[in-house]
């Protein structure tokens, strides 16, 4: 008797958002993970892109929406709110070299959970992302500190390069791939795709430089 194929990839399909202050590199940790490339500088740009993964053998559909910051949250209220209503999982990213990015990130994850209407017993997709490690020498933010309100906030943290690693970038993703399916299971719904508009020719035609 033929056995069943048990090897059949399951297929999963999730909206991120990523979210930071103006300069941390949400952009460039964006791209490095669609085309392995970094590209330094891009300006003020909002885009959003759809790619196909492959994580532990689950075929994996990635909706990105790699959005600006306000400083007043309340005066795009309305984008905000669709925004984070929209995604599925967040990464939310701050320079090591920039404190006031850093300290922006807590109240980003406050507004995400106020907004969203988390249950107290559910997990909120975070995942809180430090870059510009490789500039280390100009560190105002400790690791110790990044990994201290990911954890008081249930967030997932690391710290990254996205000048310098890809496969770093790439866990950052995969570790909230893993967050998004457990959430996915605590209320037994599919995650789902809720409308995408695709814009890579844009990414390509900024200027590339070597520095963050």
């Amino acid at each position: 008797m033929e056995k069943p194929n048990t090897n059949v990839s399951l297929k999963m399909e999730a909206n991120i958002v990523v979210m930071g202050t103006e300069s941390v590199g949400k952009s460039a940790l964006t791209v490095r993970l669609l085309t392995r490339r970094f590209i330094g500088e891009y300006g003020d740009i909002e885009s959003i892109y759809s790619r196909n993964f492959t994580l532990d053998a689950r075929e994996v559909t990635l909706n990105i929406w790699d959005s600006p910051y306000s400083e007043d949250l309340s005066v795009e209220a309305s984008l905000f709110h669709k925004k984070v209503r929209w995604a599925d999982g967040y990464v939310l990213v701050y320079s090591i070299c920039d404190r006031a990015s850093f300290n922006a990130i807590s109240r980003l994850i406050q507004s995400i959970k106020s907004t969203k209407d988390y249950l107290s017993a559910d997990k909120a997709p975070i995942v809180v992302v430090g870059n510009k490690r490789d500039l280390h020498h100009r560190r105002t933010v400790l690791s110790e500190e990044g990994r201290l309100l990911a954890l008081n906030t249930d967030s997932l943290f690391y710290e990254v390069s996205a000048a310098e690693n890809y496969h770093s970038v790439l866990t950052v993703f995969h570790g909230l791939v893993d967050r998004m399916k457990d959430a996915r299971l605590a209320v037994k719904r599919p995650l789902r795709f809720k409308g995408i508009v695709k814009s890579m020719s844009a990414v390509f035609a900024r200027r590339r430089t070597d520095s963050l």
